[in-house]
């Protein structure tokens, strides 16, 4: 496969996730050393899905984000432009309701959703802000977004750690435990192209969302992002 680049052309990148899909949850756990689980909870928390809520889930992957939202009762879309995450997902948990889509170009009409969120995949969105205004389109006046990523450690020591590790131990633990691990040398180059916290709460508030704040999470490897629908 050729990895795919900073450019994210789409095919690219939905193909670098097809090749993923069978063991994509698995590796994430490890090369997070656990912490993907922490973060995904503090996501469950932030969006508080509530009973008969509609929540539109982008980069769902195989849905393993999605689940918290259905244990709380509301309708989850989960949606993603990888097919090869989708035909997993599916196999896992054929009773919801996947979703092919682009995140520049959402197939849901306006207004629909009392919380859109996504969990490590606007980085690999090739026009994010496209995304961001999406997002705000199809979400309803009151409703929310949520937006888990990966950033910027704030103590420079930890951010001079995490470099060495994104760069150096990343690659060979993705070569032993996933089935392409080219695509983990990307999306570590990607982590260090992505745009700082203040940064992208900036974005957000340019595509249209009020009440935009941000959390740390691990020092700032990731950042919970929130905004608003006036």
């Amino acid at each position: 496969m050729t990895r795919a680049s900073l450019e994210k052309q789409p095919h690219e990148v939905a193909s670098m996730f097809d090749d993923v899909a069978e063991r994509y949850d698995l590796t994430n756990d490890v090369l997070s050393l656990g912490q993907d689980r922490r973060w995904r909870k503090e996501v469950a928390r932030a969006v508080d899905a509530r009973p008969a809520q509609k929540i539109l889930d982008l980069a769902a992957g195989t849905a393993t984000s999605s689940l918290p939202f259905t244990r709380a009762g509301a309708y989850v879309v989960p949606c993603d432009f990888s097919l090869g995450m989708l035909q997993v997902g599916k196999q896992r948990h054929s009773w919801m309701p996947f979703t092919a889509g682009d995140a520049t170009r959402l197939p849901f009409k306006d207004d629909t959703f009392d919380a859109v969120t996504i969990s490590f995949g606007l980085r690999n969105v090739q026009d994010f802000d496209a995304a961001l205004r999406e997002m705000h389109r199809v979400t309803r006046p009151g409703g929310r977004v949520v937006i888990c990523e990966f950033s910027h450690p704030t103590w420079a020591p930890l951010r001079t750690l995490y470099t060495e590790y994104l760069m150096r131990a990343l690659p060979p633990v993705a070569r032993a435990v996933s089935s392409s691990p080219d695509a983990y040398v990307y999306l570590a180059e990607s982590i260090r192209a992505w745009p700082d916290q203040r940064a992208l709460a900036g974005r957000l508030r340019e595509a249209g969302w009020s009440k935009v704040a941000w959390r740390n999470l691990t020092g700032g490897i990731v950042t919970l992002h929130r905004g608003f629908k006036d």
